[in-house]
């Protein structure tokens, strides 16, 4: 009976497999990919029903100029932060503003959000744009240019570079990533999801190191428009994207004194002569004082006779005349062969006169044998 119930429960355990139904193979990919218009579910009270345990609090300063504008928009702020139950403080003695946590404070982020506000009102950002640091999907990036060129001249150009003409290549950028971009001072404040700032911060970097914001833009461009086709979404886009070379076509400039390296020799150099040694070579070394003391004053009178004479070379200089040039320039004389006809011209300035005057042109002359002839005839 034992055998009998084993093997019995044995058929069992194989039929139960077999009539489980096999899980269908989900592609990795669709797992890994987010479906379009889905959203994370809002933190709310019912999440951390307790609160926080303990207050934190976090303080910025900001500029002179900015104390007017804070002035005007801080009803709004403390609206703003009142709805996330956390408490801000002007204090324009010290030109600060603190933000700190209340017991109704449920949201461990809010803290964090309510601290890149403050930062971007600090930094010129407007109240409208930087309420939307509170949404879930926002967040900001503060970019520090300042340090990035040495030279202040080049650091102020490219930073016009990056804002553009009539701030053109800034519009562009704020569309194509869809932040909002302020370039104040030293630093660029961004506002935006996270993929937008990750390429904000690129174009940014990329432009301080002398790119041109504009082959970035270019780029961003075709991506955008390849993000749009569900067939190209897996595949690499290195085919479609411009490779852009950056050609440094300046030469460097090559020095003025070229130094060569001498040839390696183990022994040190010579020791140079002494005065004393020079003397004994030339045999002065002996000679009396006085004879030394001529020697000197005659090298002294030679050295000041060449100055006397270049000076009075210099000096002459001015009453010498300069060359003329002469009036008339020298004509090469026409050869022998190539005569002018002058009775060719003659009649080629009749026949203009005639023209002019409208008469018919005169027929040419008889020659002086027909002519004589004639006037013999009419006598006789």
């Amino acid at each position: 009976m034992a055998s009998s119930t084993t093997g019995d429960g044995v058929r069992e355990a194989q039929t139960g497999n077999k009539s489980k139904k096999t899980k269908p193979q989900v592609d990795e990919s669709d797992l890994l990919t987010v479906p379009d218009g889905w959203k994370e579910a809002a933190f709310t009270k019912d999440d951390n029903p307790r609160g926080l345990m303990e207050e934190s609090s976090f303080a910025t300063l900001f500029p002179k100029y900015r104390e007017v504008y804070l002035k005007e928009c801080w009803p709004l702020v403390e609206k703003a932060l009142g709805d996330v139950h956390i408490k801000a403080t002007l204090d324009l003695i010290e030109g600060s503003i603190t933000v700190c946590t209340t017991k109704k404070t449920f949201d461990p982020y809010a803290i964090v959000r309510a601290r890149d506000l403050i930062k971007l009102l600090a930094r010129s950002v407007p109240f409208d744009q930087a309420v939307r640091i509170l949404q879930d999907d926002m967040a900001c990036d503060i970019i520090k240019i300042g340090t990035l060129v040495r030279n202040r001249e080049r650091f102020v150009k490219r930073r016009q570079r990056l804002i553009g003409p009539k701030g053109s290549t800034l519009k562009a950028l704020e569309l194509l990533t869809n932040c909002y971009v302020m370039v104040q001072g030293n630093t660029v404040s961004a506002l935006g999801p996270f993929n937008g700032l990750k390429e904000v911060r690129k174009v940014v970097m990329d432009t301080m190191r002398n790119i041109h914001p504009i082959y970035n833009i270019k780029t961003l461009m075709i991506k955008q428009e390849l993000s749009k086709d569900p067939d190209l979404r897996l595949q690499s886009w290195e085919r479609f994207l411009p490779t852009f070379r950056h050609k440094n076509l300046a030469k460097r400039k090559e020095p003025k004194k070229k130094s060569t390296k001498k040839a390696y020799t183990p022994f040190p150099p010579s020791q140079p002569e002494s005065t004393v040694d020079k003397e004994l070579a030339t045999g002065e070394f002996f000679l009396r004082e006085s004879v030394k003391k001529r020697k000197k004053l005659d090298l002294i009178k030679v050295k000041q006779a060449e100055a006397l004479t270049k000076k009075q070379e210099e000096r002459n200089k001015a009453f010498i005349p300069p060359k003329e040039k002469p009036l008339m320039k020298k004509t090469n004389k026409a050869p022998a062969e190539g005569k002018l006809d002058i009775e060719a011209i003659k009649e080629k300035v009749k026949k203009a006169k005639t023209k002019k005057l409208g008469a018919p042109p005169l027929k040419p002359a008889p020659p002086a044998s027909s002519t004589t002839g004639k006037k013999k005839k009419r006598k006789g």
